[in-house]
């Protein structure tokens, strides 16, 4: 059987100390950046892979990240778990994800005992999950909430949702609408009350029709667009996310309404794709993943990350409005 490179093998390949070769192991930032190219060119020709046990056993952490859910079948949800595994595995951490079973303060603790049991370094809560983990008692590790009120003991990073919806607001209006509707989210929702909160602003100088509520899928969207197909007053529809604008679009073409105008909130992947292409307010994902883990792992490290950080939306324009 073939013997796995060791730490003293890399070192010699590099030539440097064993010392080195674990503080870039370790992520220190206390190792030259030549050095650490070096270093981690000889890892990689070795097929060199630290030895997480024992590395827990020397710094006192598992490098693992714990991703707490209350559920992953909206969009916002899935893709922000997504781009937090990404960012973790750019870090050299491993992702443990636990499943909130319902909003209670009882679930938020069970969850956090979990996370604790497995030795997470810290944890993220995503999206709808962070009502109840932010009312729970304070775990014993580092926490950091995406898409969150902010407040005091807690780290947030959350996208610019209320610039975003104020944004699809403003371009609807300027193609010559007199107001907007609004497809709103479930109420108590941080990124539906936001949205809604743009879609008010973008309506400041008159009055703001009553909101329509879904739930966030593509079914609520078809039932709340039937009564908004029906009233002949509407046309304009601004929907909290794009799930909820699929069912609309179906239920407004099923009503012979073309005349009504569509932007959604999200762009997810099939968008481009709906009929019409649909108009909406993309998310960066991507950096809501990546801005997560690097203010959990300066939590880890002992530094002060700033308490809430905003992450820009963008317009992207199609067919629907």
């Amino acid at each position: 059987m073939t013997r796995s490179a060791s730490a003293a093998d890399v070192a010699r390949l590099a030539g440097v100390s064993g010392q080195t070769v674990s503080r870039v192991a370790n992520g220190s930032a206390r190792v030259d950046p030549s050095t650490r190219a070096r270093v981690e060119a000889a890892m990689a020709a070795l097929g060199y892979r630290p030895n997480r046990a024992a590395r827990a056993l020397r710094t006192g952490r598992t490098r693992t990240i714990g991703v707490l859910v209350r559920t992953l079948a909206s969009v916002g949800s899935a893709r922000a778990l997504e781009a937090v595994v990404a960012a973790g595995a750019e870090h050299d951490h491993a992702v443990l994800v636990v499943t909130l079973a319902d909003d209670t303060l009882d679930a938020a603790a069970r969850a956090f005992a979990a996370l604790d049991d497995h030795g997470v370094d810290g944890a993220i809560a995503l999206n709808e999950a962070s009502p109840s983990v932010r009312a729970a008692e304070a775990p014993g590790f580092p926490l950091v909430a995406i898409d969150a009120a902010p407040g005091p003991g807690l780290a947030v990073i959350a996208s610019d949702h209320a610039g975003g919806a104020a944004a699809a607001v403003a371009h609807l209006r300027s193609a010559g609408h007199a107001t907007v509707h609004h497809l709103a989210g479930p109420a108590g929702s941080y990124a539906a009350d936001e949205r809604e909160r743009g879609w008010r602003r973008g309506l400041a100088d008159s009055p703001a029709p009553e909101p329509a509520r879904g739930d966030w899928s593509a079914q609520s969207g078809f039932d709340r667009g039937r009564e908004l197909a029906a009233d002949r007053s509407v046309t304009a529809v601004f929907a909290a996310n794009d799930q909820m604008a699929l069912g609309l679009l179906r239920a407004l073409r099923e009503d012979g309404r073309d005349d009504v105008a569509v932007v959604g909130f999200d762009d997810v992947i099939d968008a481009a794709h709906f009929l019409p292409p649909l108009t909406t307010v993309a998310q960066d994902f991507g950096a809501l993943g990546a801005g997560a883990v690097t203010l959990l792992l300066d939590l880890v490290e002992g530094r002060q990350p700033p308490e809430r950080t905003l992450v820009p939306t963008r317009l992207v324009v199609r067919q629907s409005g």
